[in-house]
């Protein structure tokens, strides 16, 4: 699609004509952009029908089956038990059957509670809880998965929330804190760590710093030329990152930090009063001091140095994917009705518009992580208090339940699909917390009839 096509596409939003030029996944954002106030809407009968219970902790549609891979607290290979607080999560394919899940702990235990889960040569601060998890499962002809061994691949770390994976086979794993010293950590915290999906043991946890030190959220990098995006998870103060590495699929390397600009309106609040479809196109500012002592202190350090320079105000940037030549990323309570906004960037465009907002909770409360299935659909984790559902996006712009959380309210997280598209992956948080109320992490294998459906 030429760029003219594309941003009179962008613009019209909800207009589904030219819409078989695009990606199933893009023609339903912009779709539904525009057809939230048509009756039926949210679909009661679309996607793949009303939701059953499938089992003691999930409702489906009918069809559709699932296998609990792993649960907080039981044995792994490696003889540890499962950490809590299953969150983000990346898939990479071992063989034609096989594949690697590497999966997020956003242990949120303080110094002095919290269990490390490395030897402390390898950990990055020996005090820390947080790290990664290395699945790897065999998956038959129909999605259905066996569990062949689980260990824990990163530590020393803390609220490691989501992250991204990367075109050269690792999991780029990011924290959700600034904290440091001054709250009794052994070294600050708020960093990017690097984990090899190959690696069959734990990885010595080493902070790429000049990625920058903030509250992060996900990442998603553009394969054509290996940037990094990264999101901010914030309220009412956070940007919109991009990673420029020195050395292309070498972030450890260095490299440099800018802020997302909407070009000729500097420190544009995008938070509220936005129209969707309207295209914009953006510059990047250079964040000069990405590492600052004082982010400990003040967690929004980075964040006001890019907004000084010109860079734009979203709120509480959360899920981030990369597909359709294209970056896909949530607000999570950004929009006039504080319930979440997908943003769509473009970098060959070095464009960027509001696709969706959602205008009541019936609708979409709080998106958090996001995936795209192999043929094309949206699939949203909701993050709010009671939001337990998994969401799917129709081509035609409906959004549908596709599955419940029966177990608690703990939110959905790290959604994931096998390449084929026979199998998602997906979490169940749990307590964040050793003192919470009991509520376990999970991460469960979904498959079944998907022809039937946009996912």
């Amino acid at each position: 699609m030429s760029k003219i096509a594309r941003r009179d596409f962008v613009r019209q939003a909800g207009r589904l004509a030219g819409a078989a030029a695009v990606a199933p996944s893009l023609a339903g954002l912009a779709a539904c952009a525009g057809r939230a106030s048509v009756p039926g809407y949210p679909s009661p009968t679309g996607g793949y029908g009303p939701l059953r219970p499938a089992g003691g902790e999930l409702a489906l549609p009918e069809g559709f089956s699932y296998a609990v891979l792993s649960v907080e607290g039981r044995p792994m290979s490696d003889g540890r038990p499962t950490p809590r607080a299953h969150d983000g999560m990346g898939l990479f394919a071992v063989g034609d059957d096989v594949v690697r899940l590497v999966r997020n702990h956003e242990d949120q235990d303080p110094p002095g509670v919290a269990a490390p889960l490395v030897s402390p040569e390898l950990a990055y601060d020996p005090l820390a809880g947080g790290g990664t998890t290395t699945l790897e499962v065999r998956l038959d002809p129909d999605g259905r998965p066996t569990l062949l061994r689980d260990f824990v691949s990163l530590g020393g770390t803390t609220i490691n929330c989501a992250g991204g994976v990367t075109p050269w086979r690792s999991w780029l794993s990011c924290e959700e804190t600034t904290f440091g010293r001054g709250r009794g950590w052994s070294v600050p915290h708020g960093y990017v760590f690097e984990v090899p999906a190959d690696a069959d043991e734990p990885v010595e946890a080493v902070p790429i710093r000049e990625m920058g030190r903030f509250v992060h959220e996900a990442i998603a990098v553009d394969p054509e030329t290996r940037y990094v995006y990264e999101t901010e998870d914030y309220n009412r103060c956070a940007g919109f990152y991009r990673f420029r590495p020195r050395t292309p699929g070498s972030p450890a390397g260095g490299g440099t930090l800018e802020m997302l600009a909407v070009r000729g309106h500097p420190q544009a609040d995008l938070r509220t009063g936005q129209r969707p479809g309207a295209w914009r196109e953006v510059d990047w500012v250079p964040i000069e001091r990405p590492d600052p002592p004082e982010a400990e202190r003040i967690p929004t350090t980075v964040w006001a140095e890019g907004h000084e320079a010109g860079g734009a105000r979203f709120s509480r940037l959360e899920g981030c994917w990369y597909d359709d030549r294209s970056i896909y990323f949530h607000a999570t309570n950004g929009g006039d009705a504080q319930l979440g906004q997908v943003w769509r960037y473009v970098p060959a465009e070095e464009g960027l518009a509001l696709v969706f907002e959602s205008p009541s909770e019936e609708v979409l409360d709080g998106p958090d992580n996001l995936t795209v299935s192999p043929r094309g659909g949206i699939l949203i984790c909701e993050d709010n208090e009671g939001a337990t559902h998994l969401r799917g996006l129709t081509p035609s712009g409906e959004i549908f339940p596709f599955a419940r959380n029966l177990l608690n309210h703990r939110e959905f997280a790290g959604a994931c699909f096998s390449l084929d598209g026979r199998t998602l992956f997906i979490n169940l948080q749990g307590d964040t917390i050793s003192m919470g109320p009991g509520h376990l992490g999970h991460t469960f294998a979904i498959w079944g009839p998907w022809e039937r459906g946009p996912l």
